[in-house]
């Protein structure tokens, strides 16, 4: 499968509440050399100043999710529960979450799970390696065809 070559998007015109839509590339995430996940399926979603967040279909998650006991809300999506990756024996905690009853237009979420990249050895969208969102909260894949002010580092946490 050849993947479709990323667009130059700026982060500034994406929409704010967010849009959801299919990701046309394929998604892959690695830690440590073994495969976590690994779809032609996923999701993304956009919302101004943000890196898109990348979803994968649960059956395309191939490590093991624990709970992390840490909940977090989304004021579009709801309720996010956070996990554990577990993998070969490696535990990185709060690596992962996913909405079980996400709000309105966003169901389509459900039960699909995301990564941190930054927690992630690698993440891949179309076979162009990703960089973590800047910041420590917010989950964002940042790609090379990213323009614009994209938040999370000092002072944007609340833009």
């Amino acid at each position: 499968m050849q993947d479709t070559p990323l667009p130059r998007e700026n982060v500034q015109t994406y929409p704010r509440p967010p849009a959801m839509e299919p990701v046309p590339q394929r998604l892959t995430v690695m830690l440590e050399g073994a495969l976590v996940a690994d779809t032609s399926r996923g999701l993304r979603v956009l919302e101004t100043h943000h890196a898109p967040t990348y979803y994968f279909p649960p059956g395309d998650v191939l490590a093991q999710l624990l709970p992390a006991h840490a909940d977090s809300f989304c004021e579009w999506k709801g309720v996010a529960r956070h996990f554990d990756v577990v993998l070969g024996g490696i535990r990185v905690p709060k690596a992962a979450w996913s909405y079980p009853d996400p709000s309105g237009r966003f169901a389509a979420l459900a039960g699909h799970v995301a990564f941190y990249a930054g927690k992630m050895t690698v993440c891949h969208v179309g076979g162009v390696k990703v960089l973590p969102q800047p910041g420590d909260f917010y989950g964002g894949w940042v790609t090379p065809n990213l323009e614009g002010d994209i938040k999370g580092g000092p002072g944007t946490r609340h833009w």
